[in-house]
């Protein structure tokens, strides 16, 4: 991995979608950033990026394919199935937390984005740790 992870980031709401993109390119001064705004044919275009993503954020309410569903398509391809996946939710209630780990995510992070804490989060993740931070 480079001093510079690739990120990607699936998130259907144009206001969060670009939050996210001040974060990551212009607070955090990372290049390889994208972002899809919507779930369609999710997995041809994981696959076709380049660089590969060194962590994927998902949010969990984007159409078609949930972030449930996007997860497990990420897990049963080789080379995607040890990729750090943070889900991105605002909907954070302790049932939905745990089903999150459950499945099989490396982490939680509570909507809207804290943008003092998230650069920590997301260098605590691409060093190996699971995120489970659901209050700011």
């Amino acid at each position: 991995m480079s001093d510079y992870p690739a990120v990607l980031y699936v998130e259907d709401d144009p206001e969060s979608c670009e939050v996210m993109h001040l974060l990551l390119v212009q607070h955090m001064g990372l290049s390889a950033v994208t972002i899809f705004q919507d779930s369609a044919d999710f997995l041809a275009r994981v696959q076709a990026l380049q660089p590969k993503p060194d962590v994927i954020l998902l949010d969990i309410h984007v159409q078609p394919h949930t972030g449930f569903e996007m997860l497990e398509m990420l897990r049963q391809v080789r080379g995607f199935d040890e990729t750090p996946v943070v889900a991105l939710t605002a909907s954070v209630m302790n049932e939905e937390v745990q089903k999150l780990r459950t499945i099989g995510f490396n982490g939680v992070v509570a909507k809207p984005i804290d943008m003092d804490t998230f650069p920590e989060i997301l260098n605590r993740v691409l060093n190996g740790k699971e995120i489970w931070r659901v209050a700011g």
